[in-house]
């Protein structure tokens, strides 16, 4: 092989491998950009006032989310509750599809999450999520800790 058949090689080698990586940082783009239309748990999007009207909805243990943690979701009933308001929305809608599949629960609390959250669709989860997130939270975090 000529010292220039050796050059174009490498030239159409140099090429080629360049499409491959613009065409995957192509599908990248598409992929981060689909990402920000729908949830990390893969739900619809979720309607605000839909899921403030479904948490004052009583569930299948007699009880609504309003019930246990306040009216927006700041003021629970019991230390141990979580406080929903302000919080985000794929952590809302990942905890109550765990609840709904029962891949988390264990105690009285968990347990009776779970039998709130099996009669939620997806739909319902999102909404749910939405509302909670739109709420003007009251949550702490460690940087503002002393």
């Amino acid at each position: 092989m000529t010292k220039t058949s050796m050059t174009l090689l490498a030239v159409a080698c140099a090429l080629a491998l360049s499409a491959c990586g613009s065409e995957k940082a192509a599908e990248g783009d598409h992929a981060a950009e689909a990402a920000h239309a729908s949830s990390s748990a893969g739900m619809p999007t979720g309607h605000i006032d839909a899921g403030k009207a479904l948490a004052s909805k009583k569930g299948a243990s007699g009880q609504a989310c309003v019930d246990c943690h306040g009216a927006d979701g700041n003021s629970p009933i019991d230390a141990t509750y979580p406080k929903l308001g302000g919080q985000y929305a794929d952590y809302i809608e990942h905890s109550l599809v765990a609840y709904r599949s029962g891949d988390r629960g264990g105690s009285t609390t968990t347990d009776l999450m779970a039998s709130q959250a099996k009669e939620l669709t997806d739909q319902q989860i999102a909404d749910l999520a939405a509302y909670y997130g739109s709420v003007q939270g009251q949550l702490r975090d460690l940087h503002n800790a002393n």
